[in-house]
Formats: structure tokens, sequence, C-alpha cells
């Protein structure tokens, strides 16, 4: 318990002159509850003695309206704190997310981590709030009574705390049990995320085979364990509340009837003192039920606060770039109009070290001997070599498997290679930070991921800044002006979650104009041409010629047409280059290329 008390107290950090603030009204707040009994033993032994009370009454009436006060304060103040350290810990949460490695994403599942940003700090921010504090003040104030009990009568306070002390047992042999049983509510909970996300996101696929009812049944049995987790959460809560409630009950009437017989009897006390002693003991109740009730809270926490540093302690993509060398590296050099030639056995002209200077115009991209694999033991890549010159067209071709996209994602450092070498205008990858790298290269991938937004803001996205005039260009090349006219709005329209407003086609076509508007250096498209019919596929052509005048383009090829169209063919099977060439050429080289060739549509899954 303390383990989690320092843990949970450490996420207070930032906050903790708000918690002392808070913390001190609390403590005064209840010291002004704790005056009240004695100004009421007097109230009762002067009205006893015929004197008036109303003097007296008056400063009861000050001390609680001065209690009320001050704990309405500190109360807004913890809850202004909690809702803070929430604040934080989402910020943290979300950028860890966004920056996981993708290996580590891979192995996770996104329901269950967009609920830990969620549900699981939701939760975290009761703890904060409430707890902590509740158990600090909690037991002072209970310290503080009991002194004052000892105070006015001892035996009765035997009584007391001989009760007190049985709820205290009950309470440590069922807080165990809560903590385990809410950190599988919590895991519960994320799961329902999990797979009603999965579900969400197949939807057309989940109506077309009319599986509705089994995908409900598959989250409702998430549900079911959240739900029979939390009611055993709850269960216990019941007891160790019900046990804390009879014992103070119980005390408090061991005290009525002991203390009044011997009141009656003359043995010890006035009937003042009697008044007070069991104003304290009924006092004593708050306090120690929200010290119990903060230790049940705690241990809930607890296993919200495990899924929100596991999330936390993840492995985040790295950026670091080595330590530069004693010469500076050389300047860029600017695009030439070199022709277009690849190289699928060795790469191009690079740098021998980082301090002697680079061809001057290195091709835009060089792979060399690169071997990857997504689990160890099981290759993917097994040996690619290729050169993409800064202009021009290069086609990658392959049977499905072959890890054409799984290139696409190391060229773009979703993942590093585990052997061999990648060079970006003749500097190797390993040179320079992954953001680095990315600042060059633009990506339509076959997903065409279309963000909730705007399409304006879809075709900024990797040029915020661009102005109206580059956007408009954007859309004149990918042939968007037809989707601008009908949204509307036009460029400020908005395209839905997922871009579910237009059709696969136009979809591809935003991501493209997305791409060109960043103005790469290297341009990677995967299945550019999946959705488009054949007039849209003849414009994107064009558009690719116009394109190789700025930058180097390196496409997946699925159709003839493209592959026709492109400057050099690089040929991939089971993970390796097998042939290099021209589209005329490589029919009569390569069988593996005359086989693609006939079959007139190549295509292949994602890996």
């Amino acid at each position: 318990m303390a383990g989690s008390v320092a843990a949970l107290f450490r996420l207070t950090a930032g906050h903790r002159p708000c918690v002392a603030v808070a913390t001190a009204l609390t403590l005064a707040a209840s010291a002004l509850g704790l005056a009240q009994p004695l100004v009421a033993k007097h109230v009762v032994d002067s009205s006893s003695r015929g004197e008036p009370p109303w003097p007296l009454l008056l400063v009861l009436g000050a001390l609680f309206a001065a209690e009320a006060a001050a704990g309405a304060i500190g109360r807004f103040l913890l809850d202004r704190m909690g809702e803070g350290v929430v604040r934080m810990v989402r910020h943290a949460l979300v950028s860890r997310l966004l920056r996981l490695e993708m290996r580590e994403l891979d192995r996770r599942r996104g329901g269950d981590l967009v609920a830990r940003v969620t549900a699981d700090t939701t939760l975290l921010r009761d703890v904060v709030s409430q707890a902590l504090v509740d158990l600090v003040t909690g037991c002072l104030v209970s310290a503080g009574a009991l002194l004052l009990m000892l105070w006015l009568d001892p035996l009765l306070l035997l009584l007391v705390v001989a009760t007190v002390s049985l709820a205290a047992v009950a309470v440590a042999l069922l807080l165990k049990g809560i903590r385990a049983a809410s950190e599988h509510m919590q895991d519960s909970v994320g799961a329902v995320a999990a797979e009603l996300e999965r579900a969400l996101g197949a939807l057309p696929v989940v109506r077309v085979y009319r599986a509705e009812e089994r995908e409900a049944r598959r989250v409702g049995e998430r549900v079911d364990s959240a739900y029979r987790s939390g009611v055993r959460a709850a269960k216990l809560a019941a007891v160790m509340s019900s046990a804390v409630e009879l014992a103070v009950q119980g005390s408090f009437l061991l005290v009525l009837v002991v203390g009044g017989l011997r009141v009656h009897g003359g043995g010890a006390g006035s009937l003042g003192d009697l008044v007070a002693f069991l104003l304290y003991a009924s006092y004593l109740v708050l306090p120690l039920s929200s010290v119990f009730r903060a230790l049940g809270l705690i241990q809930r926490g607890t296993g919200a606060y495990r899924r929100i540093d596991e999330a936390l302690a993840l492995p985040e993509e790295p950026d670091r770039r080595p330590a530069p060398a004693a010469s500076p590296a050389p300047a860029a050099v600017p695009p030439t109009s070199a022709p277009a030639a690849v190289s699928p056995a060795a790469p191009g002209p690079s740098p021998a070290g980082p301090g002697i200077p680079a061809d001057p115009a290195p091709p835009a991209l060089e792979l060399a001997d690169v071997r990857f694999g997504y689990v160890p033991d099981r290759p993917v890549l097994r040996g690619v070599s290729l050169t993409v010159p800064r202009h021009g067209l290069v086609a990658l071709v392959g049977r499905s498997g072959a890890g054409k996209s799984t290139l696409f994602s190391l060229v773009a450092r979703l993942y590093e290679p585990d052997a061999g070498t990648i060079r970006f205008d003749g500097r190797p990858a390993a040179s320079l930070g992954r953001r680095e790298s990315r600042a060059g290269i633009a990506l339509v991938d076959q997903n065409t991921h279309v963000l909730e937004g705007t399409l304006r803001e879809n075709l900024a996205y990797a040029a915020p800044g661009a102005g109206e005039d580059e956007i408009l260009r954007v859309v004149r090349l990918a042939r968007l002006g037809p989707v601008v006219r009908r949204l509307p709005g036009g460029l400020d329209g908005r395209l839905g979650d997922r871009g579910g407003t237009l059709s696969a086609g136009e979809r591809q076509r935003v991501a493209l104009a997305r791409a060109l508007l960043a103005r790469p250096r290297l341009l990677l498209l995967d299945e550019p041409t999946s959705h488009l019919d054949a007039v849209n596929e003849a414009a994107l052509a064009r558009t690719l010629s116009e394109a190789t005048a700025d930058c180097a383009v390196l496409v997946i090829a699925h159709r003839l047409s493209t592959v026709q169209h492109a400057d050099r063919i690089v040929v991939l099977d089971d993970g390796r280059t097998v042939a290099s060439g021209r589209h005329d050429e490589l029919l009569t080289t390569s069988p593996v290329y005359r086989e693609l060739a006939t079959a007139q549509v190549l295509r292949g899954p994602r890996r």
C-alpha cells in the first residue's frame, strides 16, 4: 500500500503548492469541526446551570460557517489539481503513443491504448484529487478526535478503539481483492474499446457478411468480463463499507449505553462530557470513512496507474543522429537532370566517411544488400539492392509477399533494416535522424489515409503553410476539381471520418495531392492506380511524368500501364532483387517479370 501511495503521490509533482494549500484548508476545516463538540459541551453545561448559552451558540454557528467555507475552497483546489494532473498525464500519453516504435505498435491494440488515455486517466483523477488528501487529513483528524476522546474518557475510548480495530482488520483483508478486481476491470474496459474499434473499422465487411450478432457477442464478452470484475469490486467495497459503518455505529451505541450508565450512577464525568464524547464518536465516522474509502479508491486507482505507467514505458521511436564529425557535412546539392538509371547489384557513389564529400549528384535513394524481418528468423527482405536517381520514375514489381511494401516502410524509416545500408542523397540513413530523413519524403500507401476534417486540412497536412495557389495546383494535378465542386464548402468541406464521403479513387487522389503539395525529393507510391478508372489512370501517368522533373519517384506497380511508363523496373522475388531493366528488356530476360506481365494486373498484400 505504501508503494502505491508513493507512486500516486509522484503524479502531483508540479502541483505540490496547491496540494499543500488545499490540505491546510481541509485540516483547518476539520479543526473547526473538532472545536464544535467542545463548544457544545459548554452549551450543555451552561444550560444545566441555568446560564444563557446564546454567546456560545453564536460561536458554534460561526465555527460551522467557517468550516463549510474552508472545506469548499479546499475541495475546489483539489478538484482543479486533479484535472491538472489528468491533463498532464494525458498529454504525456498522447505524446508517447504517437511516437511509439512501429514494432511495438504492431503488438498492441489501438482501442486498448486509447482506453488508457480516457478511462484509466479518469479513474486516476479521482484518486489524485480525493483519495490522497482524504487519506492524510482523515488520519490526522481521526488522531485529533481520538486524543480529545482520550482526554474526556479513556475507558470509553478503549471501547471505540476495540470496535474500530475489527473494521480495520476487515478492510485489510478486502483491499487486495479490490485491487485485483479493479485491475481486471480496467483491462477488460480496454479490451472492449479494442474490440469495438476492430468492428467499426471493418463495418462494411461486418454488414455484408451479416456478422453484426457475432461481433456484438465478441464485444459483449469483454463487456460482461468488465461487469463481473466491477461487481466483484463493488461487492468487496460494500462489505468493507458495511464493516466500517457497523463498527462505528456499534462503538457509538456502546459509548451511549456505558457512558449513560456511568453518568447516571455518578461514576465519572458530567453530562456535558458525555455529549462531547458522543459528538466526537459520531464525528469520527466521517474521517474514518474517508480513510477507508481512500484506501479502496487507491487500490482501484493502482490498477489504472499500472496501465498508464506501462504505456508511458513503451519504447519510443528514436530520432537520434550521431554527433557531427570534425569536418562539416557537405551542403545539399541541387537536383540535376541526370538520366534515370538503376542498378540492383551495387549502390551508387556515397561518402566513404562523415568528413569525405559526396558525389556532386548522388542518387536520391540507394539500398545496398538490405535485410529485414518483422520477427526474428523470419526474414521478409533477404538482400535488396537498388538505386533511384534524382529524377525519373522507377517501378518496383513482384509477386505477393515479395517485400515491396516492406521495402517502402524501411525507406520511410518506419522500421530499421536488420542489415545493409540505406542512403538518402548519398548520406547513410544511420547518420540522419528519422525526422530529417522523412523531411524529403512523401508517401502514398495502400490505405490512402484520409483524416477527419476538411479537404483543405487533408491536402495541407504535409505542408501546413502552403498557399492557396499551391493547393489549387495540386488539386488540378490530382484531378480533384469535381470533388471540390461537389463538396458543400468546396475546399473547406468536411470529408467525414476516414474520408467516408469520398470514393476509394477520390481518397487515393487526395492522398496523391497531399504528397505532391509537400514537394518531396523522393515520392513513394504504393499501388497508386489500384482504385482509379482508365481516365484517371492516364491522368496519373501525366502527373507522375511532371513530378519527375522535380523529384525522384519510386512506385510499387500493379498494372502494365504504370510499368511501361517507368524509366526502370526492379523485380523483387522472395525478398531479393532478381532483375532490373526496361519493360521490353525484362520480358525476354526475367521469367518472374514475364509471368507478372502476362497476368496484366500485379497485385499483392501490404507485406
